[in-house]
This record gives structure tokens, C-alpha cells and sequence, in this order.
């Protein structure tokens, strides 16, 4: 078993589309439009299955705005420097809730996003 992708409700796709792909570096995998349904799919990623898991950002038409509950926590992604990448969302807008450091009680370096629609995403230090 492996996880395949995760879906996330956004209430503005190509807004969506945009953060992930120029603000967090993924590509536009594949789209799907459902008029009969009333929604519209877009996958992203670093790369495909069944190499990688990919994110689902589905639109529901007529919905711009989603309450995100208690439930969910955050995606997390590993990158090679997270102070440079904090900088680099801050630089093409995005909003960094956390700045990049170490992890209470430990030494790993972390850092925290938030996409246009309020999920938080963690960036995990780690150099290749």
C-alpha cells in the first residue's frame, strides 16, 4: 500500500494552482472538468504516481471558501534549505506563519506555510 494523493477543497483554482506551482515549485500534473458534477480537478506535484504522491486541489463550483475545522494538521515537505525557501514564498507573496529554525527540543529545521486557502504546510529541512 502506498498513499496516492491528497485532495483539498479550494475556493479559487487557478489562485491554487498558481501557489503551488510558482510559490512552492510543483508542476500542473493533469486537470479534469466535471460540468455534469459541478467540479473541476487539478492534480500538482513534485512528480507522478506511482513514483510520488501528488496533491488533488478540487473546485467545487459556486464555493470560494471552505471552514478548515480542527481536524486537519498540515502537509509536509521536505526542502534542501528552509530559511532560502521561507524567503522565497515571502518573496512571491505567500505567507510563511513560521519562520524557519529548529524544532523545540531538537535540531531539525522546520518552517511554515499557508497556502491561499489556509492550509498549513511544514517545510522540513532536508539537504540531498
Amino acid at each position: 500500500m502506498r498513499i496516492l494523493h491528497t485532495m483539498l477543497r479550494v475556493g479559487d483554482l487557478q489562485r491554487s494552482i498558481d501557489f503551488y506551482t510558482k510559490v512552492l515549485g510543483m508542476k500542473l500534473l493533469r486537470t479534469t472538468d466535471r460540468p455534469e458534477q459541478k467540479y473541476t480537478l487539478a492534480f500538482v506535484g513534485y512528480g507522478t504516481n506511482p513514483e510520488h504522491a501528488e496533491l488533488e486541489l478540487t473546485y467545487n463550483y459556486g464555493v470560494d471558501q471552505y471552514e478548515l475545522g480542527t481536524a486537519y494538521g498540515h502537509i509536509a515537505i521536505a526542502v534542501d534549505d528552509a530559511y532560502t525557501t521561507c524567503e522565497n514564498v515571502k518573496a512571491q507573496g505567500g505567507s510563511v506563519t513560521r519562520e524557519a529554525g529548529p524544532v523545540k527540543g531538537g535540531s531539525t529545521v522546520i518552517a511554515f506555510v499557508q497556502d491561499p486557502d489556509g492550509y498549513k504546510i511544514e517545510l522540513i529541512e532536508r539537504k540531498e
